[in-house]
């Protein structure tokens, strides 16, 4: 017999992060790749940290603003609605969440090829 399937919906049993923090949620994990829940609040890496995936990973802002900082000393801006695609081995990183109200995205991370 194969599993049930499992319904939701994406704010809901949030736990808020302290202010700058962050909180992750893996809601699907399989084949090497996974969706993830992410919650910020206030919430940007260290000066010269950097997340360097050896694959692809696919994001999507659904509630709040951010900044993606990236190598090259560029930014984006992400508002709810925008989406990135962040190729493998790309140095990226979270320059900014709002401090006043919760970021939410949903991440997608494919493994390496």
């Amino acid at each position: 017999m194969s599993a049930a399937p499992r319904f939701g919906r994406i704010g809901e049993g949030l736990v808020a992060p302290a202010e700058g923090g962050e909180r992750f949620e893996t809601l699907l994990a399989a084949g090497g790749g996974r969706v993830e829940r992410i919650v910020s609040l206030g919430q940007s890496d260290p000066p010269g940290f950097w997340y360097e995936q050896e694959g692809e990973e696919f994001v999507l802002l659904l509630a709040g603003a951010a900044r993606l900082g990236f190598a090259d000393g560029t930014e984006q801006a992400l508002a709810p609605g925008e989406w990135a695609v962040l190729p493998a081995g790309c140095r990226h990183r979270v320059a900014w969440t709002d401090p006043e109200r919760e970021t939410l995205w949903l991440a997608l991370h494919l493994p390496p090829d």
